[in-house]
């Protein structure tokens, strides 16, 4: 069955994150010179919010650096994803023999997807829960999902038992896509968020290359399927355990009136000598604590509807550009070369996944999110042209296995840099603190749904029209989200949550 894991980038965590840290010293450093013109063209933007035109190197302090255990104890979360959405590749042939299935393609394809329509719902219940109970808790609530459907997973005897445990860890990996992103994004020093939201696409492909490592015991042991699914036990519950100590996020203790737990909260991420300043900007949002909490129909709204539409067309845009489906079929591109090995075809296109998140994480907060993706939506695109050239035309016959290897690795390696990981980071950036975990989750549905959707009717399109016209048609999409982007999508690196915010509300 085809791996729907490559959806979401990842690379290891550590240069990207002391590279993200090293910037921000150097421009704090750097601050000292241009500090009264800064400020003077800050007050300027900030009172005709022009967000374009605020500066990105504002007066800041330096980063106590104490955020980065709390965000890596958040992306066991991002570990869980990937590996829950990966797993089931590797282990499908073995347990499929043990329940009986083998000959039933269509059971098959249910102890596959079902996952994809847990992660759905569970995408919109993280963004009600996050609101209601805050993110912490609703973190050591999806451990309880996590941890059963992994446990059911693992000790099934029929095909029934094992569906359930999918669906309830598709449910749980659906609320981590929700509230990951959106603690991290909420807890980091605004230097560093960029990079530090990166770490969660980083985390992601760890879980899938995990997923993967696991399964080399199973052609040797039949039986190691099960041990598979029960290690996805034991993040789930570190995850739990890890989030006692965690602080809940100030924008939400904000939010709720709580301005004493903020602080404290504030004192433990950031050091105490940043918590006026952070104060003073979640006051100056002037929304936070004077509001409630958006309901869904507040989404959709004259006030959000159009900063909400962008965030679930940067994920349909995803979708529809092909990432999966080129992942789905790699396999028969990479045979086409004489390439022969699926590990080796997988740890080629995983390779260029991590190699482009790792380089999309150091420029993140350098070059900006929106410059990112119209660059990342342009490779894709002619990566695809590529692909589409090389099934089409005869005269490329005797190099089509070589461009086709090429352009598989040029598209992933172009997705890493900007489509992967941008979504998920820019949401939260973008949406208005009062519906930012709702607006997030129904950005994050729009992903299931579609990543579900194309999934179920990619071959049966390719029957019809043939892969060269479907990859040209990815390609078309690839030209229109760089299109969109250009046109609707705001630069936010540099800038504080509230002060985006603040930008896009009076440009409302």
């Amino acid at each position: 069955m085809p791996d729907r894991g490559f959806c979401c980038g990842g690379s290891p965590l550590g240069s990207p994150v002391d590279f993200g840290v090293e910037m921000a010293r150097v421009r704090t450093r750097m601050e000292g010179i241009f500090r009264s013109r800064e400020k003077a063209r800050y007050v300027r933007a900030q009172t005709s919010g022009d967000l374009e035109n605020v500066p990105t190197d504002k007066l800041q302090t330096k980063p106590s650096g104490h955020v980065l255990p709390y965000v890596g104890v958040t992306c066991l979360g991002a570990i869980l994803f990937g590996y829950h959405l990966a797993v089931v590749n590797g282990a499908l042939e073995y347990l499929a023999r043990d329940l009986e299935i083998a000959e039933d393609t269509v059971l098959q394809g249910w102890v596959v997807s079902t996952t994809l329509a847990g992660a759905t719902v569970g995408s919109f219940t993280g963004g009600t829960l996050a609101d209601k109970l805050g993110r912490i808790r609703t973190f050591q609530l999806d451990a309880i999902p996590l941890v059963i459907g992994a446990f059911l997973s693992a000790t099934a005897q029929d095909v029934r038992t094992m569906i359930i445990g999918r669906l309830l860890a598709g449910f749980g990996i659906g609320i981590s896509s929700a509230i990951v992103p959106l603690y991290i994004s909420e807890i980091s020093p605004t230097e560093i968020r960029g990079a530090l939201g990166s770490v969660n696409q980083l985390f992601i492909c760890i879980g899938i290359l995990v997923a993967l490592v696991a399964g080399l015991p199973l052609a040797g042991n039949p039986k190691w399927w099960r041990m598979m699914f029960t290690v996805a036990i034991f993040p789930a519950v570190l995850m739990a355990l890890g989030m006692a100590v965690c602080p809940e996020s100030p924008r939400w203790l904000f939010q709720q009136g709580k301005l004493s737990q903020a602080e404290t909260a504030m004192k433990k991420l950031y050091g105490k000598e940043k918590v006026a300043e952070v104060m003073h900007g979640l006051r100056a949002g002037g929304e936070g604590s004077t509001e409630p909490d958006a309901g869904w129909f507040d989404l959709f709204s004259k006030r959000y509807r159009k900063v909400v539409s962008v965030g679930a067309a940067l994920f349909l845009f995803q979708q529809l550009a092909g990432i999966n489906a080129v992942v789905y079929y790699s396999t028969a591109v990479f045979r086409s070369a004489g390439i022969s090995s699926d590990v080796a075809a997988s740890a080629l296109v995983g390779a260029s996944n991590v190699f482009g998140t790792v380089i999309a994480s150091s420029l993140m907060d350098k070059r900006g999110r929106k410059s990112l993706l119209i660059t990342s939506f342009i490779g894709m695109a002619v990566s695809m042209l590529l692909l589409s050239l090389c099934f089409a035309w005869k005269s490329l016959a005797p190099y089509s296995g070589t461009l086709a290897v090429l352009g598989t690795v040029l598209y992933v390696l172009s997705f890493s840099l900007g489509a992967g990981p941008v979504p998920a980071l820019l949401l939260p950036e973008i949406f208005a603190s009062r519906i930012r975990a709702k607006a997030v989750a129904l950005s994050l549905g729009m992903h299931w749904v579609s990543n579900f959707v194309i999934g179920l009717c990619f071959l049966s399109v390719v029957n019809r029209f043939g892969i060269a016209t479907v990859y040209l048609g990815f390609a078309t999409v690839c030209v229109l989200a760089a299109l969109y982007i250009a046109g609707n999508v705001v630069e936010t690196k540099g800038r504080s949550l509230e002060e985006i915010e603040r930008a896009l509300s009076t440009a409302d």
